[in-house]
């Protein structure tokens, strides 16, 4: 890989960490109460993906400046996926608009519509017994194939 095709990924990955920044706003932000443990888990997953504080507010602001993003490999979508049920979850209450949204954000992902619940409902119990990305994913292998 050249140094333009390595900028390009580059460029394309903190991009899509960006969507996914945005995303992870907006399902905090769906219920009508984003609280403190939605915006630390929210920074926590900014600064694993490279995203400061600093660009996270300005995410905040300016939602409709950053373009929604499937990602290409499946680990990444996979665990946008998990970030986003985590989100959905850390407040110990689930709101049906939380749900709806996941929903979406799953099928666009390109996960089978008549799984979606079955994974989500994995995922969200792997996350209470604090299991991460990469032992959730292997418990979900076959839901996700």
């Amino acid at each position: 890989m050249n140094f333009k095709e390595l900028l390009g990924a580059f460029s394309q990955g903190k991009s899509t960490a960006k969507s996914h920044m945005k995303n992870l706003i907006e399902m905090a932000a769906v219920d009508g109460n984003f609280d403190d443990s939605e915006y630390d888990l929210l920074k926590s997953i900014a600064k694993r993906n490279g995203i400061s504080e600093s660009q996270l507010k300005d995410i905040r602001k300016n939602p409709n400046h950053i373009i929604f993003e499937i990602p290409t490999d499946a680990k990444e979508k996979f665990y946008q996926l998990y970030d986003l049920v985590h989100m959905m979850s850390i407040d110990k209450t689930i709101h049906p608009e939380e749900m709806k949204l996941l929903h979406i954000f799953a099928i666009k992902f390109g996960y089978n519509r008549d799984r979606v619940k079955e994974l989500v409902d994995t995922v969200e119990s792997n996350i209470a017994h604090g299991q991460k990305h990469v032992e959730t994913m292997k418990r979900v292998a076959l839901l996700i194939a």
